[in-house]
């Protein structure tokens, strides 16, 4: 991955931010991108700090907002004129009972988790299809493939990126692209230990239910994703990584 340019959504903290510390050890070039500008400043103080030789950028940006997705990969194009990876992290989780899902919340995460992985892709794309090059890396879920109770935005969300993944695949493999999907399983991050404290996870459950017997780490799914925008995943395409310890392969409950 040296020299290559790397944009990274939602990379502030979680899995975004260990995508980072994996592309910049791999020697790529960083555009971060996250809705939450000091934790944004902050993880790019760390990267600095580990790798002081990475060439990094960084910009405040929502992905369900069009006009500030465009105006960041437009200075991605302005510094580097290239784009060879795009890993499209940023998203939320949507945990409710359905009879209680209000209206803005379902389109919060359409919003969020379909409409900016759409925006983002475009905006790459547009960079990418003229060069005959790259890499994009939609972040789904486990419930993409999967469904479960009480997620019924989440997973109407992330199962459109499955397929919107596998359309873009179809659509750029002709043109030099290649587009692939990681889902996920339950990952240690700051969102599950809050959805712990909120009391809508059991952590105890999850790790009995998963095969593995225990919860991913964010630098597992980051060591997926370097593999997958690798020239070793160059006839990958199309193809949705599932990283969930065996949780979707254990029909039994």
């Amino acid at each position: 991955m040296r020299g290559k340019v790397v944009c990274i959504t939602g990379a502030a903290t979680g899995i975004g931010l260990a995508m980072a510390h994996a592309f910049a050890a791999a020697g790529a070039h960083l555009a971060l991108l996250d809705m939450d500008g000091p934790a944004l400043l902050t993880a790019c103080d760390r990267l600095t700090h580990d790798f002081p030789d990475v060439q990094l950028m960084s910009a405040s940006t929502s992905v369900q907002d069009e006009p500030q997705v465009a105006q960041a990969f437009e200075a991605i194009r302005a510094r580097w004129m290239r784009l060879d990876v795009l890993v499209n992290n940023a998203g939320l989780s949507m945990n409710a009972p359905t009879l209680e899902l209000s209206g803005a919340d379902w389109r919060k995460a359409i919003d969020v988790n379909l409409n900016g992985t759409f925006y983002c892709a475009r905006a790459a794309g547009r960079i990418m299809v003229p060069l005959g090059q790259g890499v994009i890396l939609n972040l789904a879920s486990m419930y993409g493939v999967v469904a479960a109770p009480e997620r019924a935005a989440y997973c109407a969300s992330k199962g459109a990126v499955v397929m919107f993944t596998k359309s873009l695949a179809a659509e750029w493999g002709p043109l030099g692209l290649r587009v692939n999907a990681i889902a996920p399983g339950y990952v240690r991050t700051q969102l599950v230990d809050e959805l712990v404290q909120r009391k809508r996870l059991d952590l105890q459950a999850l790790q009995r239910r998963t095969p593995s017997g225990r919860l991913g780490t964010p630098e597992e799914i980051a060591a997926l994703g370097l593999f997958l925008a690798s020239d070793h995943a160059a006839f990958i395409n199309g193809h949705i990584a599932v990283a969930d310890g065996g949780w979707t392969a254990n029909g039994y409950i």
